[in-house]
């Protein structure tokens, strides 16, 4: 089978072509598993497969690195929408489906070293829920955002695990992501996210970032209107921009960051 690796903020991805031949299907979550692990497979956070869907320029089917079918991936979605463009699949502008539905994207022309800049157009939010002082909502993926003074001394996994296996959330999960204002940019943010499926802190998180732009606009009760917040994880920068709206719902929401093909080879399956 041949296989694409691509990065997003460092959250890395496995990328197969499926337009013509099948070589994974939802069931084969062992063999997904395998070829995430970093020790004895490629190594991702996740895997992806591009299909044809009729209606759109390709279809995303997002697996997480424990080889189960998952809900959007938004670094995905940007990885993927650059896959497509190398694919020559796409110019620099596409819609394609995923879990959760329609979504577009914008990819632009590659730098000198092969990074892309991807915007892509995430899910509506229609609500913010708080709960112990923590925000919950729903960007695509479900995600709790706690905002506390600095992130950078926290065990991300002892943290994490805590609240993902929490009664509220055990069953079925939900990612963890603690924030706090980005003492290095003004009005920015800084986060740290652990993930359910990965079981384990990632590089960066789309959904998650996407998640505390949204919620640090929630928790400071701005007025409504059109807003942008630059989100540095610990695999790089990112930024949201959103319409925020007078019944307390986030319309045409953008994540914006780089992309990258970091290899790509064969492997027996």
């Amino acid at each position: 089978m041949k296989f694409w690796k691509y990065q997003g903020t460092g959250n890395d991805f496995v990328m197969v072509d499926q337009r013509q031949e099948q070589w994974l299907t939802r069931a084969d979550t062992a063999s997904i598993k395998q070829l995430c692990d970093r020790r004895f497979g490629i190594g991702a956070d996740g895997l992806i497969l591009l299909q044809n869907m009729p209606g759109y320029d390709f279809e995303m089917i997002y697996f997480n690195s424990d080889g189960r079918e998952s809900s959007m991936c938004g670094n995905g979605g940007r990885c993927i929408s650059a896959f497509a463009k190398n694919l020559g699949i796409i110019d620099e502008q596409c819609t394609f489906w995923a879990i959760d539905g329609e979504h577009q994207a914008v990819v632009t022309t590659a730098a000198a070293n092969g990074m892309y800049q991807v915007e892509l157009k995430m899910v509506n939010v229609k609500k913010v829920d708080i709960q112990d002082h923590a925000y919950i909502l729903n960007t695509g993926s479900p995600h709790y955002v706690r905002f506390e003074e600095q992130v950078d001394n926290l065990d991300m996994v002892v943290e994490g695990r805590a609240i993902r296996y929490a009664a509220p959330f055990k069953t079925a999960g939900i990612n963890v992501n603690i924030v706090c204002k980005d003492p290095q940019k003004q009005g920015g943010l800084q986060i740290r996210t652990y993930e359910r499926g990965v079981e384990d802190e990632t590089l960066a998180c789309g959904t998650g970032v996407t998640a505390a732009a949204i919620a640090a606009y929630f928790r400071t009760k701005n007025p409504p209107g059109h807003y942008e917040v630059p989100v540095r994880a610990r695999g790089g920068a990112l930024s949201v921009r959103f319409q925020s709206n007078p019944d307390d719902s986030f319309s045409d929401i953008w994540l914006s960051g780089p992309a990258a093909l970091v290899f790509e080879g064969t492997i027996q399956l």
